[in-house]
């Protein structure tokens, strides 16, 4: 979602695949009968601590499975990018990434039809009609704020203008990263326009410290002082809190009397067409999916469950209830964001001189 690509270590300690940055033409060399599954992934599910959601999961699905989980983590468009560098020669088994780039996949058709055990239990609106891909945690795009320097976050856009901000603002990069996408999709929404928005957006700019590919980086930076405002998600950045407390979810108003709103932001998966490991690649999906791991998903991810049948009780679960409250949630038209990318940030790195 949030960083730039990058190997990682799964949780099981395995060595990453020496995965190529550029296709180079015929099929896949890999062996198909190998037990290893190569996922390709947004990030903020998986922890430098090694005690994240994904790290659970990877070490206990290899364990059930015998399959090693081969991961590697990118910002939630550049990793549709890598898929689509490597079309001819595919290296990915499964791609997890958020809205509007898992649309972007499908439409490439980079992503192949699996609807996973378990997928009928999620909503219609988080998952493909055609089993290109399904979410398999739930999310919602927030902002943060230091909840030291500042002893209340701001209510509305309008106090992001605030002068004392200046230098002090920063939001990840709208087009690359999915919470910078969501951004425009946000004050779109709010301001009730693409061309209000923009005007917007370019007064801002005067605080914005810059781009960032990083949506992920912003959250230490915020928890040091170094920002004071950064846009996030809420999983991500109430999963982080134990290791940086200085963090404050908000959502901002359209105006001072408006009620904060967001949008659902889920990480969604999908089969990657060609994948090597096909067989593999079904069964982690299935695993995602599966009753004891949804239930993991607050508990141990700090995010929501994917399938409505799955009712947290947890201490995650309470907290996370209590952050949502008062919240409105409105529906963006994916298909419009899908669509209207390219002319959408075109017009953003116009009205912000990005």
């Amino acid at each position: 979602m949030r960083s730039n690509l990058k190997p990682i270590a799964a949780a099981s300690g395995a060595l990453i695949l020496g995965v190529t940055a550029t296709a180079c033409g015929g099929a896949s060399t890999a062996d198909s009968k190998a037990k290893e599954v190569t996922v390709y992934s947004a990030d903020g599910l998986k922890s430098e601590k090694g005690d994240g959601f994904y790290d659970k999961v990877f070490k206990d699905f290899e364990q059930r499975t015998g399959i090693k989980v081969n991961y590697v983590e990118g910002g939630s468009g550049e990793v549709v990018q890598r898929l689509t560098r490597e079309k001819s020669n595919t290296k990915a088994d499964v791609v997890v990434t958020l809205p509007p780039f898992v649309q972007q996949a499908a439409g490439k058709g980079l992503l192949a039809s699996y609807k996973p055990r378990g997928s009928e239990k999620v909503a219609d609106g988080n998952k493909d009609a055609d089993g290109k891909w399904t979410s398999v945690v739930n999310n919602y795009f927030c902002f943060i704020y230091n909840s030291k320097e500042l002893k209340q976050p701001p209510k509305s856009w309008e106090d992001l203008l605030d002068g004392k901000l200046k230098g002090k603002l920063q939001y990840s990069t709208p087009g690359v990263a999915g919470d910078g996408t969501a951004v425009l999709v946000k004050a779109m929404h709010d301001f009730g326009g693409k061309d209000a928005a923009m005007g917007y957006l370019k007064k801002l700019q005067a605080n914005n410290v810059g781009p960032s590919s990083s949506t992920g980086q912003l959250a230490p930076k915020t928890d040091k002082g170094e920002l004071l405002v950064a846009n996030g998600d809420v999983q991500m950045n109430y999963a982080n809190m134990k290791t940086m407390p200085h963090q404050g979810i908000f959502f901002p108003a359209a105006g001072a009397a408006g009620k904060p709103t967001t949008f659902a932001l889920p990480y969604a998966a999908g089969l990657v067409k060609g994948a090597p490991h096909t067989a593999n690649g079904q069964k982690f999906l299935d695993y995602l999916l599966s009753e004891d791991v949804q239930r993991e998903v607050s508990a141990v991810g700090g995010g929501f469950a994917a399938r409505t049948d799955i009712k947290a009780a947890d201490k995650n679960a309470a907290a996370l209830a209590g952050i949502m409250k008062g919240v409105e949630i409105f529906q963006p038209d994916w298909a419009d964001v899908d669509k209207n990318l390219r002319s959408y940030v075109a017009d953003w790195k116009t009205a912000t001189g990005s």
